[in-house]
């Protein structure tokens, strides 16, 4: 186990959530603050008075948009919306259990931070986040200018509401409260408009309760309980690609194509009242705190603030049991060596003991990098049970720094330029070792393993950066690559797309040691430089052993 001493970032919050202002406006705000970058490394703990104002789920919603910060984890204190949130979902024992370490579950008086953030909920207008990163916030009171400055399109094309992030009954009673004020106006929604339920109980309850038919009556097209659009399941047809176009949503990242495959579409994230609103609207600097709509009459109305209960006074309907047993541990799986869609996972091969020498560069990797860009979802999900196809994927979303250009990059072999898969499995066909070079917080989003799978599968052996998103940093050392960070972070510039990469001091590896960098230039000169690693000694086995599954083969054997 890794054991690190994490920072702890405290935000306090004061005030009382109200009217238009919803929880997602809370990690909004933050992320406004914090950046996609600000929390790694840390923990975010949320207190003060202001806390007994969010539900349960809007403290979930807060905590799940956590990694869109960085961080490690994020926490609220124990109190009595989490109890009635217990016992609302047949956890009655767990309730009164953890109501008995109440005392241990919340902060301390007088507790002390590494860096206070302060939030006045009375105060915190309404956000939406984007386009392109969820750090770039907007009050809804700006969003409009600032839309016509950037010359961002004020069509709103899509919304969509739910998913993992914001798909509880509060969230959709609010949001259906909304559609019916507009519905007894007779709008519809002006906007194509999605609801994805978060659970088979969350679709069930909003069938039973109404708030899926309002949806449906106001034009919505309530979609399967799934991920849905937020990773790309969206065969969308509204708009070509590469054409230029808006979408709002409350899901939880909004990176370049990952919602339907454009990089052309302006994404952005919103609670789902405010994503509500602005389909009803169907436009980006439509503000529903101070503009009006028009009826089917002609008249022109105003929408109240959302309400909506936080549990459903029913209570939850589980829906319908989906649930499947496991199979006997000893069932043999057979798998059709031609199928396109699922491949039996060879070992990677174990790290054969030597410095890793005269590598090429496959990318270098210009500015934002996330999951996303390293390993696309949308069509690509279809061969996630197949690495050697949805390899085939691999940093094809990535901004190459020596051209600018996306999924083109330079053979030393050949002297052709061409798609990065095809150049990593060149290399790797004629026994060429390769690395990435890329800029910081790589790896930003979600926890993907496939990222991590892909550049060892095509015989990548280390990725060199700034900085790391720390989940994938993580994943890449189980994977038995070899994650590097710059010691000097204007290092990176030193590297050339045509250099050769020599790493030194792999075989002495240990916690804390560094790698030396030998670079040997086009022209013939050599240059060097420190690069940092963040394994433990548990770690440093994984990647002698060639990936972590390896070395826990080599335990079990042992035994």
């Amino acid at each position: 186990l890794s054991s690190i001493k994490l920072q702890v970032i405290g935000v306090r919050l004061t005030g009382t959530l109200s009217g238009w202002t919803a929880p997602k406006d809370v990690i909004l705000k933050v992320a406004g603050i914090l950046t996609v970058k600000g929390g790694t490394g840390a923990i975010v703990e949320y207190f003060g008075p202001g806390v007994d104002s969010i539900s349960c789920t809007g403290m979930g919603t807060i905590c799940n948009m956590g990694a869109e910060i960085g961080a490690t984890t994020s926490i609220f204190p124990f109190n009595s919306r989490m109890v009635d949130y217990l016992r609302a979902t047949n956890r009655e024992e767990i309730a009164t259990l953890a109501g008995g370490y109440r005392h241990i579950l919340t902060a301390d008086e007088g507790a002390e931070y590494d860096e206070v953030i302060e939030v006045n909920l009375s105060e915190l207008e309404p956000h939406v986040n984007g386009p392109f990163t969820p750090d770039l916030a907007h009050p809804i009171s700006h969003l409009g200018k600032n839309a016509a400055e950037k010359d961002w399109p004020v069509e709103v094309k899509v919304g969509l509401i739910g998913s993992c992030t914001n798909s509880s009954y509060e969230d959709m009673s609010r949001s259906a409260s909304i559609a019916k004020q507009a519905l007894s106006k007779g709008l519809r929604f002006q906007s194509t408009f999605t609801v994805t339920p978060g659970s088979e109980q969350i679709r069930a309850t909003i069938e039973r309760d109404g708030q899926a038919s309002v949806f449906r009556d106001s034009g919505a097209l309530v979609l399967a309980n799934a991920c849905g659009p937020c990773i790309g399941q969206w065969d969308r047809q509204d708009v070509k690609k590469g054409e230029k176009n808006t979408i709002v949503s409350s899901y939880n990242r909004n990176f370049t194509g990952r919602n339907d495959a454009n990089p052309a579409t302006h994404a952005f994230v919103a609670s789902p009242e405010m994503t509500t609103a602005l389909a009803l609207a169907g436009r980006l600097d439509f503000n529903p705190m101070t503009d009006e709509l028009i009826g089917a009459n002609g008249e022109k109305f105003k929408l109240d603030s959302p309400y909506g209960d936080e549990l459903p006074s029913k209570g939850f309907d589980p829906g319908e049991d989906t649930y499947q047993p496991p199979a006997d541990s000893k069932v043999q799986v057979d798998i059709d060596p031609n199928s396109k869609r699922l491949q039996v996972l060879d070992p990677f091969e174990t790290w054969d003991g030597k410095d890793l020498e005269n590598m090429a560069v496959l990318i270098k990797v210009k500015g934002k990098c996330t999951t996303d860009h390293i390993s696309a979802a949308g069509p690509w999900l279809k061969y996630r049970g197949h690495l050697d196809n949805i390899s085939n994927n691999l940093l094809i979303g990535a901004t190459n720094i020596e051209n600018g250009e996306l999924n083109k990059v330079k053979n030393k072999l050949t002297g052709q330029y061409g798609p990065v898969p095809d150049t990593a499995r060149n290399y790797k066909e004629q026994g060429i070792a390769w690395v990435v070079v890329g800029d910081e917080n790589y790896g930003e989003g979600s926890s993907r393993e496939h990222a991590a799978l892909e550049p060892r599968h095509l015989g990548g052996r280390a990725i060199i950066v700034k900085s790391f998103a720390r989940i994938h940093e993580t994943n890449l050392k189980k994977q038995g690559m070899l994650p590097l960070t710059f010691a000097n972070a204007a290092d990176y510039d030193k590297i050339q797309p045509d250099d050769e990469v020599s790493l030194l001091g792999v075989i002495s590896l240990a916690p804390g040691s560094q790698v030396t960098c030998r670079l040997k230039h086009s022209d013939g000169t050599c240059e060097e430089f420190p690069l940092d690693h963040s394994m433990n000694e548990g770690q440093i086995e994984w990647f002698k052993a060639g990936s972590a599954l390896n070395r826990m083969r080599q335990l079990i054997a042992s035994e």
